[in-house]
């Protein structure tokens, strides 16, 4: 895209223009800080929903799975269950079977929630359903 030296002059003019009382209402407040205090907000729910995108919730079937056939997460296995998960939700994928070494998971990707697990003597002669995609992590 070319611009060119008016287009930016009247950035700056609108960008950079003087402060002037507002009247929203109930409060008066000065037009700039408003675009400031919109800015950080939106700053921190940025911030806030980057972080939501890479945790990852267990439900209480998929943490009772785990303890029952003793499946554990190394830090090294998470980043790469969380790297499946970003795949997958890279794909459009809504239900995913994620393998990260000799351990099946079942994630809901929108919700980014395990929703079971499995390991590697249940995974023989296993069907996994209602999933749309897999992913070898």
């Amino acid at each position: 895209m070319v611009m060119n030296n008016n287009f930016l002059n009247n950035m700056n003019k609108v960008v950079n223009a003087p402060q002037k009382n507002v009247n929203t209402g109930n409060r008066l407040i000065k037009q700039n800080q408003s675009v400031q205090q919109n800015e950080g907000s939106f700053a921190s729910i940025l911030q806030q929903k980057s972080f939501e995108q890479k945790e990852l919730k267990f439900s209480k079937h998929a943490e009772q799975r785990m303890q029952q056939r003793n499946i554990s997460f190394s830090g090294a296995q998470m980043e790469r269950l969380l790297g499946g998960v970003s795949k997958a939700s890279e794909k459009g994928v809504r239900d995913s079977l994620v393998v990260v070494d000799d351990v099946a998971v079942v994630v809901n990707i929108p919700n980014r929630v395990v929703v079971t697990a499995a390991n590697s003597s249940e995974l023989k002669e296993s069907v996994f359903t209602n999933i749309d995609g897999a992913v070898f992590a």
